[in-house]
């Protein structure tokens, strides 16, 4: 099947019909019932999620692509969301409703969408998707690694993340100049978030803003006091913490600040 490129927002449409199948199959289908994929474009993707034994609704902003889709997939009738994703209100519109998030993500948005994702992850028990490599990469990386940062670490702190393949170029129209790799996020089961979560946010970002120096030095604005900068933890960088260590670090931050 050959598709109509239209580049919208960085997006290169998928035109290998085998590769929409396996995107598509990435899908568990446990514990939800509804399918949302973000930018269809022409539905090379859609129409294998058309098939699963769950609601696919999609969002797209493109108004020529809205109109072949509904042309072409009639059962995407009332599915068909015209909006910027990133802008969309999806608790709103989707309530209580647990569902999967997948797609051919834009390059260029496409970290914008994942923390989306983890704004809303109580409804958001899977997210699977074809990113850049290098972005796929960093998401599922762990600690000790030089593209480990912040997206790994807040990304791995309310999900597994998988790295499952890798896409070349030359079955997307047009085709990018980065290969594309396709990630599956499973939410975690944890009931209670061990650390506060806002203080957490802050701590992870603070410290990559400045990922070469040590937390000692990175984390200086935080305004922590000398006795707890000499904790071992401190003469750390960043990528060498783990989730499990950011949460520590973040409880024993928590304390100093009360204590002070």
């Amino acid at each position: 099947m050959r598709v109509r490129a239209k580049k919208y927002l960085g997006q290169h449409f998928l035109k290998d019909e085998a590769i929409a199948q396996k995107i598509s199959d990435a899908l568990t289908l446990k514990g939800y019932d509804t399918i949302l994929e973000i930018g269809p474009g022409m539905g090379v993707l859609t129409k294998y999620l058309l098939k699963k034994p769950a609601e696919t609704y999609v969002v797209e902003i493109d108004r020529e692509s809205v109109d072949y889709l509904l042309d072409h997939y009639p059962k995407l009738k009332g599915r068909i969301i015209e909006h910027d994703f990133l802008k969309f209100d999806l608790a709103g519109y989707f309530k209580a409703i647990q569902l999967a998030i997948i797609g051919n993500y834009p390059y260029n948005i496409s970290s914008q969408i994942v923390f989306k994702v983890l704004e809303n992850r109580a409804m958001i028990p899977e997210f699977c998707g074809m990113f850049q490599k290098e972005v796929a990469a960093r998401i599922c990386e762990k600690e000790g690694s030089k593209v480990y940062g912040i997206i790994s670490v807040l990304v791995q702190a309310f999900y597994e993340a998988e790295y499952l393949f890798s896409v070349p170029p030359h079955v997307f129209n047009p085709p990018p100049k980065v290969e594309s790799g396709v990630i599956r996020l499973i939410r975690k089961n944890e009931k209670a978030f061990d650390c506060a979560e806002a203080l957490f946010f802050k701590v992870v970002k603070t410290a990559f803003n400045q990922r070469r120096k040590t937390l000692r030095n990175s984390l200086k604005v935080l305004q922590l006091s000398d006795n707890l900068k000499a904790n071992a933890i401190f003469g750390q960088r960043p990528e060498q913490l783990s989730v499990a260590e950011f949460k520590r670090l973040t409880n024993l931050i928590q304390t100093d600040i009360k204590q002070d």
